[in-house]
């Protein structure tokens, strides 16, 4: 069975390159944002640990520029030769997984093995691994349609493998990395028409599966119970949550200022990154806040309509691409803010495009290459502006 779905390539190759110029200034108008806070957070920090004060940002600077070719290089992808790599990327995937565990390979950072050293660069797999996942995932969607909307079978082989990627991720340790790993492709999977009952069923099984796990660990208990109640201990397992609070509620409605932190100053651990969006709150209030999520709101809808668009032209996969892509985001912001404010666990997940982050940020702008591939191919089909057209 052919995995790749029709589209007209005559009309891709003849057609310039079409760019979603909505989103491109979303994506623009985050990143720099990203830059503006990292910088301030890191100021500090970075002017005692190397006497550059803008260490960090230019750190910063240079890994968006390199994420920027890389997108590029994927926008270069047609999205049909993607699909018909889905399973070799799956493999990569897993083989990148698997080599993080090995002595000598797997480079660890406090206490987790998640980086491996490329060229004196600390690159952490499970973000590349987690995308190639999602793109087999999407693949598998077009592929066993009929078995996904049908038959048992055909939701639980998909899930199966989420989860074997899911406990791989667990093995590093990375908890916050396999939940949204799980949640996201169990999300696709119900996009593309899983039944309801089993959808269901899963996420009973899967949310078993995880509270053993937490019941089961001692650390991951702590960090439960430090976040039902970090006040009761703020000097040990409550001083991220307790400091980040505090950052949040100094901010009130218009902050007290760029710059003006005080949390930041070796108050808040990883301002510039787990953190960033405390900082944020603090300088720049609710109003600031406010902002943050609409801009994120609105590039993850921009995507969703991409997503639709792309479903409504019959290109499948370039759909549940995007649908990836979008769900990805918003949950992986979700829960970054959520952990800022106290309403999840510590999770250790950077904001998207924002935090400093050096693996995150490469790969997130590589796949936005793929989302604006997306986007070239279904406006250059010319079916979905017909399609318009006729309603």
């Amino acid at each position: 069975m052919s995995a790749v779905t029709p589209v007209s390539a005559h009309a891709v190759r003849t057609a310039g390159p079409q760019l979603d110029r909505v989103m491109l200034i979303l994506i623009g108008v985050i990143v720099l944002l990203g830059l503006v806070m990292v910088t301030s957070a890191s100021i500090t920090m970075a002017a005692r640990d190397s006497g550059d004060p803008f260490a960090y940002l230019e750190r910063q600077l240079v890994l968006v520029l390199a994420g920027l070719c890389l997108a590029a290089l994927t926008f270069a992808v047609p999205i049909a030769r993607l699909e018909k790599l889905a399973l070799p990327l799956l493999l990569l995937a897993g083989a990148l997984l698997l080599a993080v565990l090995i002595p000598g390979l797997g480079h660890v950072v406090n206490g987790s093995r998640r980086w491996l050293r490329i060229a004196g660069f600390n690159f952490q797999v499970s973000e590349a691994a987690r995308v190639l996942t999602l793109v087999y995932i999407a693949s598998y969607c077009v592929r066993f349609e009929t078995a996904l909307r049908s038959r048992l079978s055909g939701l639980a082989r998909p899930m199966a493998l989420l989860a074997l990627m899911a406990l791989l991720l667990l093995v590093e340790p990375d908890f916050g990395a396999a939940s949204v790993l799980f949640v996201t492709g169990f999300g696709l999977l119900f996009l593309a028409g899983a039944q309801l009952r089993w959808a269901l069923a899963a996420v009973l099984l899967g949310a078993a599966a995880m509270s053993t796990l937490v019941l089961l660990s001692g650390y991951r208990m702590r960090r439960l119970t430090a976040f039902l109640d970090p006040w009761a201990d703020p000097y040990n397992s409550g001083f991220q949550l307790t400091q980040s609070l505090i950052a949040i509620g100094r901010g009130e409605w218009f902050g007290v200022g760029l710059g003006a932190s005080v949390q930041k100053l070796f108050y808040l651990p990883e301002a510039h990154n787990d953190f960033l969006f405390a900082v944020l709150a603090e300088e720049l209030g609710l109003v600031g806040v406010v902002v943050t999520l609409a801009l994120f709101l609105a590039l993850a809808w921009r995507v969703f309509g991409l997503a639709r668009r792309a479903h409504a032209t019959g290109m499948k996969f370039h759909a549940y691409l995007a649908a990836g892509f979008g769900l990805w985001l918003g949950l992986q912001a979700f829960v970054n803010i959520g952990v800022n404010m106290g309403v999840l666990p510590t999770k250790g997940l950077t904001l998207p495009l924002m935090s400093y982050g050096r693996s995150s940020l490469l790969v997130v702008l590589a796949w936005l290459g793929v989302i604006m591939r997306v986007h070239h191919e279904v406006a250059s089909s010319g079916r979905g502006h017909a399609r318009e057209r006729t309603k």
